[in-house]
C-alpha cells in the first residue's frame, strides 16, 4: 500500500477561522474525502486531535493496522492532522487510531465528520461521497411562504423506526419505501411539515436518536445517505417541508464516539460540573471552546445545505441555559456576574441562530425550551436567542392536566385554560403534543382522557380542536392523529389496525379537516403570534365550562368565532356575543356524524340580533354540543 502522501484542503485563512470558530463549513475540509491528487484517486483524511502524538488511519483497506499510514499534524498548532490515501475510495471502511500525550492513553474513533457509518452496532466509519441530483427547486424558490411565521405550520413528528415496519419482514422502511407510504400518508393528512426525530447515526435504540455519535451520517438503519435525500426531495416535490430534530446539547461516552478523543476533554467541557449531565448519563459540549462552536454550527448548516432541510427543532434548549440544569447547591458553580445562566451556551446559540438565517433566511429554528427565559425567539440584535419557534411547553402540560381531570371538576380549574393567553405573545409559540407526552406510563393522548369511550374520543376530538384554533402554530407525534390507544413503542408499528373503527377512524378524519382549516382560513395563521389574532368574547363561564374566542385575521371578513363546551352536557341555545351583526354559518362541529360524533345539536342559520350580551351590542343562540368545539364564520 501507498504511503500517505503530503496533502491538504484546508488554506492558511480556513485554519485562522477554525481557530477562532468562525469556519462554519468545516464539512467541506474535516472528514474523509475522496479526491485525485497528482492523478491518483484517493482519499483525504483530516481530523482534530491537538492532544495526539500519532494519528493513524485504520480499516479494511490495511487489515486495521496502525503502522501503515499515520496522518501528519500541521504545522500551524490547530491540531488538525491530515493526509492523503491513494486507492482508499467510497465504501472504505475506517477509524482513526490516536496516540495521547497522556500515558498509556489510546482511542479509536470513528471519524466525528464522516457522511456515512456502519449500520450499529458495528461502530466503523466509511467513506462516502455521493453525486445526487437534486429535483425541489420549485420548493427551494417557494419555500418563503410556507415557512413563514405568517403562514400555516402544522408539524407531524415522526420517528422513522417505529412509524410503519415492513408488514411481512417485520423490519425498518427504508428511506426509499418511505418516500412513497409517508410522503403519501402526510399529504393526505394535509400537514404542511414533517419532523423527524433524530436520524444522525446513534448507536443505542432505546435512546430514540438522542444520543448521537455520527453527527454529519444519516442514520444506515434505513439506508444510504442519497436515499435520504431522495425522501426529502420526495416531501419537497409534495409541498411538504422538512424539520430535524438536533441535539447540540450532549453527546454518549461510547468508545468509539466524541467522548475524550484523542485522550483528552475535546469537545466535552472538562469541567464535570459543565460537562457531564446526570440526567441523561452523557457529556456535554465544551460552548467555550472555539473549534467546539465551529463543529456544532457547521453541523446544523450542513443538514440546511447538504440535504435541504427547511429547519433544525434544537433539542434541550433549557438545559444549556442554566449552569444548574438538574444539579442541586453546590454541583454547579455561578457564572461571572454570580448568575445561573450559561453564558457560553447562550452565546453560542445566539452565533447559531445569526448564521443559519445569514445563509438560509427561508428555513426556521425551533426551540424545545421549557422555563420562563426571556426573548427565546426574539432577534438576537434585539438580546434574545433568535430562534424562530419556541415549543409552548407551559400550554401543552396546563391543557393535558385540564383534559384528564373528570368533567364534573373542571369549573374548578377553568384557569388551566385561560392562562395560556396571559403569556401567549411574549414568543413565537409552537403547540406541541409530542413523544415526550406518551411514554413512560404517562399513557397516550386518548388514555388520558376521562369518561366512557364515547366521552375519551370526544374529549380528543375536542382537545385537537382547541389546539388548532389557539395561537400558534402545531406539533402532533404520530399516533396521535388516530387515537391510537397504547403508549408509543420504538420497538414497534403503530397501530394501524384500528383505523378499521370508527371511533378511530373519526379522529383521523378530523385532524385531517382541521389541517385544511388550518391551511384555508388566514385567521388561523395570519396573526397567529401577535395579540391583535386573538380576542376574548367570553372567559368567566366556569360553571359550564365554556369558552368562547375570537381568531382574527388581516381582514375581518375572515374572523372565526370559536365556542368550547369542557362539560358532557349539550349547551342548547347558549347565548354569546358578537363582533358585529351578520348571519353565520357553522365551518365545523367537532361532534360531526363523520367524526364519529353524535351529529346532534348543530347550528343552521345563525342570525345576529341586536341585544347586548358579552359587553357587545350584537348577539346570537347556538348550540355547543357535549364535549365538542364549534366554528362559526360570517357569511356576509
Amino acid at each position: 500500500m501507498a504511503e500517505v502522501k503530503a496533502f491538504s484542503l484546508f488554506s492558511e485563512f480556513d485554519i485562522n477561522l477554525f481557530k477562532a470558530g468562525k469556519h462554519y463549513r468545516l464539512f467541506e475540509k474535516m472528514g474523509s474525502h475522496p479526491v485525485t491528487y497528482n492523478n491518483e484517486d484517493g482519499t483525504y483524511f483530516a481530523v482534530w486531535a491537538p492532544s495526539a502524538k500519532k494519528v493513524s488511519v485504520i480499516g479494511d483497506f490495511n487489515y486495521w493496522n496502525a503502522e501503515t499510514h499515520p496522518l501528519k499534524v500541521r504545522w500551524d498548532e490547530s491540531g488538525i492532522w491530515e493526509g492523503f490515501i491513494p486507492k482508499v475510495g467510497k465504501g472504505t471502511l475506517y477509524k482513526y487510531r490516536i496516540e495521547s500525550h497522556a500515558e498509556g492513553v489510546t482511542t479509536e474513533k470513528a471519524d466525528p465528520y464522516a457522511r456515512r457509518c456502519e449500520h450499529p452496532p458495528n461502530t466503523a466509519s466509511i467513506v462516502w461521497d455521493d453525486d445526487y441530483h437534486w429535483k425541489d427547486a420549485k420548493w427551494l424558490n417557494t419555500r418563503k411562504k410556507h415557512n413563514s411565521l405568517e403562514a400555516p405550520f402544522s408539524v407531524y413528528e415522526v420517528h422513522l423506526g417505529s412509524w410503519r415496519r415492513h408488514a411481512k419482514e417485520e423490519r425498518f422502511l427504508s428511506y426509499y419505501e418511505l418516500a412513497t407510504e409517508l410522503v403519501d400518508y402526510v399529504k393526505d393528512m394535509k400537514f404542511t411539515h414533517v419532523e423527524f426525530m433524530p436520524i444522525m447515526e446513534f448507536p443505542y435504540d432505546p435512546s430514540w436518536g438522542y444520543q448521537i455519535t455520527g453527527y454529519f451520517a444519516p442514520s444506515s438503519r434505513f439506508g444510504y445517505p442519497e436515499e435520504l435525500k431522495y425522501l426529502i426531495d420526495e416531501l419537497h416535490k409534495n409541498d411538504i417541508g422538512v424539520i430535524l430534530d438536533w441535539v447540540p446539547s450532549h453527546f454518549p461516552e461510547d468508545a468509539h464516539g466524541l467522548g475524550n478523543f484523542d485522550g483528552s476533554c475535546l469537545y466535552e467541557h472538562p469541567d464535570k460540573r459543565k460537562g457531564y449531565h446526570p440526567d441523561w448519563k452523557s457529556l456535554i459540549f465544551n460552548y467555550e471552546r472555539n473549534e467546539v462552536r465551529s463543529f456544532l454550527i457547521s453541523n446544523a448548516i450542513f443538514w440546511l445545505d447538504q440535504y435541504h432541510v427547511d429547519g433544525l427543532r434544537v433539542d434541550a434548549v433549557a438545559s444549556m441555559l442554566f449552569l444548574d440544569y438538574s444539579r442541586e447547591d453546590g454541583e454547579w458553580e455561578p457564572n461571572k456576574f454570580g448568575g445561573r445562566e450559561n453564558l457560553d451556551a447562550i452565546s453560542f446559540m445566539q452565533e447559531l441562530n445569526t448564521e443559519i438565517y445569514k445563509s438560509f433566511p427561508d428555513v426556521q429554528t425551533i426551540a424545545e425550551e421549557s422555563t420562563s427565559f426571556p426573548g427565546v425567539s426574539k432577534p438576537v440584535d434585539l438580546g434574545g436567542l433568535g430562534f424562530g419557534m419556541k415549543w409552548m411547553m407551559g400550554w401543552m402540560n396546563d391543557t393535558l392536566q385540564y383534559f384528564s381531570k373528570d368533567s364534573i371538576y373542571r369549573k374548578h380549574h377553568q384557569n388551566d385554560l385561560t392562562f395560556s393567553m396571559t403569556y401567549a405573545f411574549s414568543e413565537n409559540f409552537m403547540l406541541p403534543l409530542s413523544h415526550d407526552e406518551v411514554v413512560y406510563g404517562k399513557h397516550s393522548l386518548l388514555d388520558k382522557m376521562k369518561g366512557d369511550e364515547w366521552q375519551r374520543f370526544a374529549n380528543l376530538r375536542l382537545l385537537y380542536g382547541y389546539m388548532f384554533t389557539h395561537p400558534g402554530t402545531k406539533l402532533l407525534f404520530q399516533g396521535g392523529e388516530f387515537g391510537q390507544g397504547n403508549e408509543w413503542n420504538f420497538q414497534q408499528a403503530l397501530d394501524w389496525y384500528v383505523l378499521q373503527y370508527q371511533p378511530h377512524s373519526g379522529v383521523q378524519h378530523l385532524v385531517k379537516t382541521l389541517n385544511g382549516l388550518y391551511r384555508n382560513e388566514p385567521s388561523l395563521y395570519e396573526k397567529q403570534f401577535s395579540h391583535e389574532g386573538f380576542e376574548w368574547i367570553d372567559y368567566t363561564d366556569a360553571e359550564n365550562s365554556v369558552l368562547v374566542y375570537i381568531r382574527k385575521g388581516k381582514k375581518s371578513k375572515d374572523d372565526l368565532i370559536v365556542a368550547c363546551n369542557f362539560t358532557p352536557v349539550p349547551r342548547e341555545q347558549y347565548r354569546i356575543g358578537l363582533p358585529r351583526k351578520g348571519k353565520l354559518t357553522e365551518l365545523l362541529n367537532t361532534n360531526a356524524k363523520v367524526f364519529w360524533g353524535s351529529g346532534d345539536f348543530q347550528n343552521e342559520k345563525l342570525i345576529s340580533e341586536a341585544k347586548s350580551w358579552h359587553s357587545r351590542a350584537n348577539s346570537t343562540l347556538i348550540n355547543i354540543p357535549p364535549l365538542a368545539l364549534v366554528i362559526l364564520k360570517y357569511s356576509n
